[in-house]
């Protein structure tokens, strides 16, 4: 039985698609160097003047420090603004002598600051909404969002994306359940329209790849699927293309990875493809022996015309038989006497390579001898 693997990061990213953790900007290097360089400066400022004390100093360090950190957690306007309201008030209450207005000034500019430089990768588009309106795409490169007004609702890859997905128990046209494992190669052309028009475009091109997948398969034989995967590959890409192309995503191609059958069913395939080897094999074998038949059929015909050439092609069997071998090979006498071989010293001279007529006067002349 097929065991379904379970994706860890799918209820992670589910989770992070909640609106209560959607993020309003993005965060990283520049933007945590851009902090810690606006707290610096102001803490700087503010020493230089007197403002500031030693333990005040290195606590405004730390407070930035924190503010990187909560950053990384969560990008949200209000988040950095509460993360400037805690720091404030943990100031106050450890200096209480001290005045830090002025430098918890300098830390909330210092954090929207950082908060509204944004950069986008050469691959990837912005989408602004300003007020909860479509403002439009920002990027590729750096580009500046207003405080508390605008977010960026995400940033769209627009490179060529390989998803891998699955169909479980598909029936066939035959009535033959198999599971089936594919790839989608797809791309976002529209960034405005993917975002907008759909929750979650690459959970939808997923699903609307398994739905084409399960429809095409059921349409389709057995034999049709396992022979004839380009065919089906290329029905599924166009009616998948023809639902995301709405969405601003185009689908390149979709391929059959594999192909899983029950283990009843592969048996029974592979004990029907044994059978039709062999099968084929016989076939091969008796016309071969036909044709051999039908040859040995036209040689019987020429020799029987010319008995001058059986005789010949006899004695060419027996040479040869007693030459590479070097066995003993019965001969009848009648077949020796037809061949004109002579007697034992014709057979003994040709298995020594030597002509049936030199080797009879040498018989002969023993046999005068010994009379």
């Amino acid at each position: 039985m097929r065991t379904r693997t379970i994706d860890w990061r799918e209820p992670l990213q589910r989770l992070a698609a909640l609106p209560i953790f959607k993020s309003h900007f993005a965060w990283g290097p520049l933007n945590s160097f851009a902090l810690l360089a606006g707290v610096g400066a102001t803490a700087a400022v503010l020493y230089r003047r007197g403002d500031l004390s030693n333990d005040l100093a290195i606590a405004t360090g730390v407070a930035g420090l924190f503010l990187v950190a909560s950053m990384f957690l969560g990008r949200r306007w209000e988040q950095a603004l509460g993360g400037v309201v805690i720091i404030a008030i943990a100031l106050k209450l450890v200096f209480p002598a001290e005045a830090v207005l002025p430098l918890m000034t300098g830390i909330a500019l210092s954090t929207i600051v950082a908060c509204s430089v944004q950069v986008a990768s050469q691959w990837q588009k912005a989408i602004l909404l300003r007020l909860g309106r479509f403002r439009g795409l920002r990027g590729p490169g750096l580009f500046f969002i207003l405080p508390f007004v605008d977010r960026v609702e995400a940033f769209v890859d627009q490179r060529v994306r390989a998803t891998d997905f699955r169909a479980e128990r598909i029936l066939t046209l035959d009535t033959v359940p198999v599971y089936v494992d594919a790839m989608c190669f797809w791309l976002v052309w529209s960034a405005e329209k993917a975002v907008l028009e759909v929750a979650d475009y690459a959970h939808a091109v997923i699903l609307s790849a398994q739905a084409a997948l399960r429809d095409a398969v059921g349409k389709h034989e057995l034999s049709d699927l396992l022979s004839d995967r380009d065919k089906l590959c290329d029905e599924i890409q166009k009616r998948v293309d023809e639902k995301t192309n709405a969405w601003g995503i185009t689908i390149q191609s979709i391929e059959i990875i594999d192909v899983v059958l029950p283990e009843a069913l592969e048996e029974a395939m592979s004990k029907r493809a044994q059978a039709e080897r062999e099968r084929q094999a016989r076939i091969i074998l008796s016309t071969t022996e036909s044709e051999i038949a039908g040859k040995f059929a036209e040689a019987a015909d020429k020799y029987r015309d010319d008995p001058a050439a059986l005789h010949l092609r006899a004695m060419n069997m027996i040479y040869e038989g007693i030459r590479q071998k070097g066995s003993m090979i019965i001969v009848p006498s009648s077949a020796v006497e037809t061949m004109g071989l002579g007697a034992i010293s014709g057979l003994t001279a040709l298995a020594k390579g030597e002509s049936p007529e030199s080797a009879a006067p040498a018989g002969e002349a023993e046999d005068s001898k010994k009379s």
